[in-house]
C-alpha cells in the first residue's frame, strides 16, 4: 500500500523536467503542482534545470512582447559568445 502510494507521488526526473517544460503552456492540476514541488525540493539537479528553464522563459516572453530592444540583443550576443570563448 505505501509503496504504491510513493510511486504515485514521486517523480521520475524525466516526468518531473516534462512537467516543468508544460507548466509554461498549460496550468498543471494540484497533484502535478505537488508532486514537481517534492520532488524539486529532493532533487537538486531538476531544481536547477527549473531555474534555467524560468529564466529562459521570461526572456522568451520578452522577446515576444519586445520589452527588449535591438542594443540590448548586441550586448546579450557579445556575453554569451565572451561567456563561451572563456
Amino acid at each position: 500500500m505505501m509503496k504504491n502510494i510513493m510511486h504515485k507521488m514521486f517523480l521520475s526526473c524525466l516526468k518531473a523536467t516534462e512537467l516543468i517544460e508544460r507548466k509554461f503552456q498549460i496550468e498543471l492540476s494540484v497533484k502535478e503542482k505537488l508532486q514537481l514541488k517534492i520532488h524539486t525540493m529532493m532533487c537538486d539537479a531538476c531544481s536547477n534545470y527549473q531555474k534555467h528553464s524560468e529564466f529562459i522563459e521570461k526572456g522568451l516572453r520578452k522577446i515576444k512582447t519586445k520589452e527588449i530592444n535591438q542594443e540590448e540583443i548586441t550586448e546579450l550576443k557579445k556575453s554569451i559568445i565572451t561567456k563561451i570563448n572563456g
